[in-house]
């Protein structure tokens, strides 16, 4: 993109190891050009034809010290690529009456903590530890968690490069924590033109009650460097068990540190050896709800430079 300074699409992933960088960032990178491509090729091919456009947060290799094997996923990106929404069956398995029972499960764990042991899976155990592990700072993985974060957006900043910041699950978390500090403690001036959000745990009490400046008033609580947020929710999706933030976040519109808040439900027909996973970042990446944000976000800047 000539004239101007490439807008940067920044995303950081949630728990659980993932694929070597480098495997990961062509994955999906090809996920969300892919989806962007049935709305907008000239956007799509701006985006796949500079590589200084999109950038991820490797941050899970130093969390878990291994790498999730890509040739486990490789087949079902394939699949996912080559469609271009939910089918009819998609839908009826992503909003069943057995998910919308699992998810007043959820929520009832989440509103009265002393009950998860009796509720909880041995999948949501081990998340619950990886959250524990973050949210106390263990040997000060937390902070280097959110470093990794920071340097991407301050070197942005610095080369005056817009930012949509796309943050996938409990990278949501570590996304609002950096901001934060980024507004509070660092006092760093980078404004960011759109948070996104993507099966979020933001909306649950726990995480409510432990991210940075919960328990803080006024625009003090809330990150100050965000334009416009906006939260998509998968039908379905376990992890944004409250799908709305709005409701949890309107503060942030009363003191007029955001534009907007915007929280959209989609249908993510990811599946994985052939089970559906509402949940799965590629899915997320592909649909056209995001790649309309994402192709909207990058024409707006082409506009600004040319």
């Amino acid at each position: 993109m000539t004239g101007r300074t490439t807008p940067l699409i920044l995303y950081i992933p949630g728990l659980l190891p993932k694929p070597e960088p480098g495997v990961h960032k062509v994955a999906l990178r090809r996920c969300l050009v892919e989806g962007v491509r049935r709305l907008d090729p000239q956007v799509a091919n701006d985006i796949a034809n500079c590589e200084r456009s999109f950038d991820v947060v490797a941050w899970t290799y130093d969390f878990y010290r291994e790498h999730r094997d890509f040739s486990l996923d490789a087949a079902s990106v394939d699949t996912l690529i080559e469609r271009a929404n939910a089918t009819q069956q998609d839908i009826v398995e992503a909003s069943s009456a057995g998910k919308r029972l699992l998810r007043w499960i959820y929520r009832v764990g989440d509103l009265f903590p002393f009950v998860i042991p009796h509720l909880a899976s041995e999948r949501v155990e081990l998340h619950m530890r990886d959250l524990r592990r973050y949210v106390r700072n263990v040997n000060d993985i937390g902070e280097h968690t959110r470093e990794m974060l920071k340097m991407p957006l301050r070197a942005a900043h610095e080369s005056h490069r817009p930012v949509l910041l796309i943050a996938h699950s409990m990278g949501s978390v570590i996304a609002y924590d950096s901001l934060w500090e980024m507004s509070h403690d660092a006092r760093d001036e980078l404004q960011l033109d759109v948070f996104l959000t993507m099966g979020s745990p933001l909306g649950q009490n726990y995480l409510q009650r432990r991210i940075l400046g919960h328990d803080l008033s006024g625009t003090a609580r809330y990150p100050e460097n965000i334009r416009r947020w906006i939260n998509l929710a998968a039908v379905g999706d376990m992890t944004a068990i409250d799908p709305v933030l709005k409701n949890d976040f309107g503060e942030m519109l009363d003191l007029d540190i955001v534009e907007c808040i915007d929280d959209i439900e989609i249908y993510n027909f990811f599946r994985l050896q052939g089970e559906l996973n509402v949940h799965a970042e590629y899915g997320y990446l592909v649909n056209n709800v995001t790649a309309g944000i994402v192709a909207d976000w990058w024409r707006a800047q082409r506009g600004r430079g040319d």
